[in-house]
């Protein structure tokens, strides 16, 4: 048996970890992919991660606590972030001490299971969009300029359209030059239908309207653009507000699904944004786009220990297809490529 299923199968008989979380990448993930396809997205983050645990365990010929220090250093560097790395590493030292291992190249599957055990400890783990038939479902997208928002709403688009859903995007974003006629681009190249209203400046005015459009007209999903201004958070926080009591007034239930789109490469500042949309709006979700430009892969724990909040998509290329659901078995494995554990490479 492989090192990563190992690690899953240590927690078999926990209903609420890894075989649930297997149970949602099997059979409930919208946007399901193949290893190589994570291997082919996260290769900068495995390259990086890999070199700076092969480089620890040949720079040292034993554990010491200048060990454990560039330990924590790396960790850091990776964008895991202060807390999470303390935690980790701590849980690293333990288990050492308690294994009594003295040798540093035979810590890597140590370090591996410690970043297993705790991204799924306490973790969310319903990945899959809250996407019913037979209603019409709003899904709110969220996040500052340039992390990638408007083509993540493409992304969503399409796949929804090749399931033939009758999809309806809003373009929201009333602020930035451009927004407006960058959503149109990809609304026209998709061949999916976009409401738009120029003349108008309020986002929730845009929303309700074309709600009401999208209700005449029997659309399957509504994707709502909005603005990322993050100048004045007390700004951000009322229209998100209104947008947020607009749509649930009118669909008799809380939004379906608030994404908020984070761009993998901007490290610690993703964070800080990702703080201040938990903030002012009910996140339900992250999509995590641009994986593949970035070389620090664990801005994905970091994220789960500020907000508990689940990644759920996350963007391994550029083409429309290359949005894909979060998979952490697939996403270790890609991570620790490079440090030959006994893994068996699958396409599924």
């Amino acid at each position: 048996m492989s090192f990563i299923k190992r690690l899953f199968s240590k927690f078999k008989k926990k209903p609420d970890t890894v075989e649930e979380i297997k149970k949602k990448n099997q059979e409930n993930s919208l946007f399901e992919t193949t290893q190589e396809k994570f291997d082919d997205g996260l290769k900068k983050s495995s390259n990086s991660f890999s070199d700076i645990i092969n480089q620890l365990s040949t720079k040292y010929v034993s554990l010491n606590e200048a060990f454990y220090e560039d330990l924590f250093d790396a960790f850091v560097q990776l964008d895991i972030g202060y807390n999470v790395t303390k935690k980790i590493v701590d849980a690293i030292v333990e288990e050492i001490k308690y294994q009594k291992v003295v040798d540093p190249t035979l810590i890597k599957q140590i370090i591996i299971d410690k970043l297993f055990v705790y991204y799924i400890q306490d973790s969310e783990v319903n990945i899959d969009l809250n996407y019913q038939d037979h209603r019409q479902n709003v899904f709110l997208v969220v996040g500052v300029n340039g992390v990638g928002k408007t083509t993540s709403i493409a992304k969503l688009a399409n796949y929804y359209k090749k399931l033939n859903k009758k999809v309806l995007l809003i373009a929201a974003d009333t602020f930035r030059a451009g927004a407006i006629q960058q959503l149109n681009i990809w609304a026209e190249r998709l061949e999916v239908d976009i409401y738009k209203d120029e003349s108008k400046k309020d986002p929730a005015a845009v929303i309700y309207e074309g709600l009401n459009f999208a209700k005449q007209r029997d659309y399957d999903l509504v994707i709502c653009d909005t603005s990322g201004r993050l100048q004045n958070k007390v700004n951000l926080m009322n229209e998100l507000k209104k947008i947020n009591n607009v749509i649930e007034k009118f669909i008799g239930r809380n939004v379906d699904e608030t994404l908020l789109v984070l761009d993998a490469t901007t490290g610690q500042s993703g964070l800080i944004q990702a703080k201040v949309f938990h903030e002012v709006s009910k996140i339900t979700g992250i999509i995590l786009s641009k994986m593949d430009s970035s070389s620090k892969g664990g801005i994905i724990l970091g994220i789960k220990d500020l907000f508990n909040i689940p990644v759920k998509l996350i963007g391994l290329g550029e083409q429309l297809d290359d949005l894909v659901s979060f998979d952490l078995q697939k996403y270790l494995i890609s991570l620790t490529a490079n440090l030959n554990l006994d893994y068996e490479k699958t396409s599924n």
